[in-house]
């Protein structure tokens, strides 16, 4: 895999959060990216990181503020997971993002992946950063399915050249502009030493889509939506516009598991963005 070194120290796409390596803009970076596309993050993430370069200043905003803020990045309740972190980061760390593993798990919203990857990003650690697109590489590259979170991490590491942190996210940028769900083989700089190469049956399980148009998660959307630009509205508005489909229960459900979440709040019938 030392190709995959070389391709990655000349191909590299130039993420911001790349530039000073600055643990705070990749923690952020890391939050924002899940299961969202890196074209809605940048620009997310520029301007978040200029409202709030600190854990503390983050700590220092409001729910709402955070909230709209968010805007279309997907699952609010991440949004208000990394401003409960900061203020944890604020209180107890100094203002500072731990490097230990155990005090970044205990962070809301940090799991094993998030930790992992702030570890050998920002500090450089030689740890195994395994998302989606890792496991997927490492399926087709040798040519056996994906094992459990432990073996997967035991893989990556014997298979990576040394720095392995640098390795890793050249992994995981591999896997996000060649080895996709649908590969680009004949351009990837590993099909010379890949068991896979494209032919035959794929070794990496495909990922069944997941519906959107006329769930909850739409009607949740069209709620956050509109409360992003509206100080307070009343239930009957927010159902109406929340609807998107004939079964009018259903935006009803939506409201009130955003309440439920913390993500908005109920005040005398009104209802308004944050806790």
């Amino acid at each position: 895999m030392h190709a995959l070194l070389r391709w990655f120290e000349t191909n590299a796409r130039p993420l911001p959060w790349r530039a000073d390596r600055d643990p705070w803009g990749i923690y952020v970076s890391e939050i924002m990216g899940q299961q969202t596309p890196m074209g809605r993050v940048v620009p997310r993430w520029l301007e978040w990181m200029e409202r709030w370069p600190t854990p503390s200043a983050l700590a220092n905003a409001s729910d709402a503020d955070v909230l709209r803020a968010w805007q279309s990045l997907g699952y609010p309740r991440r949004a208000l997971a990394l401003h409960r972190a900061a203020a944890i980061i604020r209180d107890e760390h100094g203002g500072t993002v731990p490097h230990d593993e155990r005090a970044l798990l205990a962070l809301p919203g940090v799991g094993s992946y998030t930790a992992a990857a702030i570890r050998a990003f920002a500090f450089g650690d030689e740890v195994a950063v395994v998302d989606t697109n890792v496991r997927r590489v490492l399926a087709r590259y040798t040519g056996t399915p994906p094992g459990t979170p432990a073996e997967e991490a035991a893989r990556l590491l014997e298979n990576l050249p040394q720095p392995k942190a640098l390795a890793s996210e050249a992994l995981m940028e591999l896997g996000a502009i060649y080895c996709r769900p649908a590969p680009l083989c004949p351009a990837c700089p590993l099909r010379a030493t890949c068991a896979w190469r494209g032919d035959g049956e794929d070794p990496a399980p495909a990922r069944r889509p997941q519906k959107f148009a006329g769930t909850d998660r739409q009607a949740r959307g069209r709620i956050m939506a509109y409360l992003r630009d509206a100080e307070w509205a009343a239930r009957p508005l927010l159902i109406t516009l929340a609807t998107v489909s004939d079964d009018d229960a259903q935006a009803a459900r939506a409201l009130d598991s955003l309440v439920s979440d913390g993500l908005v709040t109920e005040v005398s019938g009104a209802y308004r963005l944050g806790g």
